[in-house]
């Protein structure tokens, strides 16, 4: 693809227009590790929640998007449209609650929830675990897909895309902390969300596609692999069960509770909590992580589901793609290429603003995780275990260098990974087994640090024998071990509650007053505590949980119905779409009663 001086134009623009304004925030995020990592605490719903979206809309979300669309037809994304079930819960039981612990980072709620060694060692494991290892994989599968569409464009090799993207992220994550990050967040979700509807409509608009009326009749024809039904927003539950097992039924069962998943962590979790922790107050954290979670699943899946369907069209096998672009390394070629692959027929002006979209969609997610991740090597390792009697300025030093360490293993771990589809699996099968723990973990006072090490080792241990038996040719479908790993890793964790060491009541009385969760498993602990009925009560009322329950139910509603709504719609379905319609409306209705009450 070759861009013309008004694409380089916009290009330009682009970038500027985003990096620029975190130029201002350097000497701000400088003056201690509050601002760098936490932005002073003073960040509006609004900002946090668009922060959360384009945080979540990377390089590879795309890719990963028209892998699922390719391989497995639309409803190949309840994958991860049944997080949807998780991220409203965070919204309406676990936002104020993280906002009211008044950790920096999530790890800190450790020593703040749990007592004794045990809670230090977690703390400082996770630290490196997930800040170091899992924070490195998940950059490099971003980094990968941008290698991958700066390959299918114009011919760069892996090194050259990684120089040019680290040269650009490390400087302003390490220079402008989450303020600044904040700040380009916002400016790239607006650039990104007009590059891919653009994208999709001139895909759509080819001469071979026809329009939305010829892409409809030409795939209702066409049959995927084990006879999928290219178009369906559910799964087909007679002729393709496993199909539907792997991306449906274990995803809306299974799946949202059970896994520990970067973006939709079960009670919320990494750069979200990170998020959450930043908001200005309680309503602050509940309303954007509700913005997000409203933005994330109905604003943007529909234009990367079109380009994919449109790719299978153009490009019906992996072959066609190849002869397409011949330059391209074949070792990068899967059918999470076919999204860059569509960018070819977008015309003059508009290539120049794909392109800074997609430096945009990487940009939005690298800085995020060099940031969150700095923040967990530096509070809770560096200065918790190693030097923590130096002053803020040291911190933000060793954060700022913590960023360069952290894009450079991850950009190693370039060369290793394969394909978009492949990261995904990795990253729920290490996570699997954990979310139900870190649901409870609030609302449960025997929970113990020694839960989540028994919760970690069981998880990896299982996780590691699949892999010898697939090496010994005892291979298990993907749904089938992930079922396995839960309920070993969840039998393991409750055993370890009632049968390992326990918490100190003082750490226990002191969470309880300071976060007072709500519900019966805190009973004991307010008996040890002497609190008074009155008190329980007052700090009911701000915790309804019937309340809670019903805008969980109704948030779900609102995004589901939401989302099929406009697939129905493209689809020229008109009688099913009128009837999402009233279920929007009716839900919406509902969500806003209920989000009103527990905002007063």
């Amino acid at each position: 693809m070759k861009l013309q001086l008004v694409d380089w134009i916009i290009v330009a623009v682009s970038i500027l227009i985003c990096f620029v304004p975190a130029l201002f925030f350097g000497r701000r995020s400088g003056k201690n590790t509050s601002e760098f990592f936490a932005s002073g605490r003073s960040v509006p719903w609004w900002l946090a929640g668009l922060s959360m979206v384009a945080t979540t809309f990377s390089s590879d979300t795309p890719n990963l998007v028209a892998n699922f669309v390719r391989t497995q037809g639309v409803a190949g994304n309840w994958q991860w449209w049944a997080f949807t079930l998780t991220g409203v819960a965070t919204v309406f039981f676990y936002a104020r609650l993280w906002r009211r612990s008044g950790v920096l980072t999530d790890l800190e709620f450790y020593e703040l929830r749990y007592s004794g060694k045990a809670a230090s060692a977690v703390r400082g494991f996770r630290a490196v675990y997930l800040g170091l290892f899992f924070n490195c994989i998940i950059m490099a599968s971003v980094n990968l897909a941008a290698c991958k569409i700066a390959n299918v464009l114009f011919g760069l090799s892996r090194w050259q895309t990684l120089a040019v993207v680290g040269a650009l992220n490390v400087v302003f994550a390490a220079h402008s902390g989450l303020w600044g990050v904040l700040v380009i967040d916002m400016v790239q979700f607006f650039i990104k969300m007009s590059a891919v509807i653009a994208a999709a409509y001139f895909a759509v608009q080819l001469p071979q596609v026809g329009g939305m009326s010829g892409l409809v009749d030409k795939l209702s024809t066409m049959r995927g692999p084990g006879g999928v039904n290219y178009l369906n927003m559910l799964p087909d539950f007679t002729n393709t069960w496993e199909l539907a097992v792997a991306v449906f039924i274990m995803p809306i069962a299974v799946q949202w509770w059970a896994v520990w998943y970067p973006g939709a962590e079960p009670g919320g979790g990494s750069y979200i909590a990170q998020r959450m922790l930043a908001s200005k107050s309680e309503k602050d954290a509940l309303g954007g992580t509700l913005f997000f979670n409203l933005a994330h699943y109905v604003l943007r899946p529909w234009p990367w589901i079109l380009t994919g369907l449109a790719s299978l069209i153009v490009y019906p096998q992996l072959s066609d793609i190849q002869r397409a672009f011949p330059h391209v390394d074949p070792a990068l070629v899967g059918h999470d290429i076919a999204f860059p692959a569509m960018l070819k027929f977008l015309p003059v002006g508009w290539i120049g603003l794909m392109v800074g979209g997609l430096i945009a969609a990487n940009s939005s997610t690298i800085l995020t995780h060099l940031n969150w991740g700095a923040s967990y090597l530096v509070h809770d390792f560096y200065r918790r275990f190693i030097r923590p009697d130096a002053e803020e300025h040291h911190y933000v030093t060793a954060g700022r260098l913590a960023t360069v360490l952290l894009f450079v293993v991850s950009s190693a771990l370039v060369f290793v990974l394969q394909t978009a589809q492949e990261n995904f699996n990795i990253m729920l099968q290490v996570g699997a087994g954990t979310g139900l723990l870190y649901l409870l973990r609030w609302f449960w006072w025997r929970i113990t640090a020694w839960c989540e090490i028994v919760a970690m080792i069981s998880s990896f241990g299982i996780s590691i024998t699949f892999l010898f038996l697939r090496r010994g040719g005892i291979v298990l479908g993907t749904h089938q071990e992930l079922f396995i790993t839960v309920i070993f890793t969840t039998i393991c964790w409750v055993a370890a509650a009632y049968l390992g060491p326990q918490n100190d009541d003082a750490t226990l009385i002191n969470f309880y007053r300071k976060v007072h969760p709500a519900g019966p498993g805190w009973t004991k602990i307010r008996r040890m505590a002497g609190i008074t009925d009155a008190e329980v009560a007052d700090w009911s009322h701000s915790d309804n949980i019937p309340l809670a329950l019903l805008g969980w139910a109704a948030g779900c509603a609102v995004i589901w119905s939401g989302l099929f709504l406009v697939g129905n719609v493209l689809y020229g379905r008109d009688e099913i779409a009128f009837a999402l319609g009233a279920v929007l409306l009716l839900s919406g209705f509902v969500l806003v009663k209920v989000t009103k009450r527990l905002w007063t």
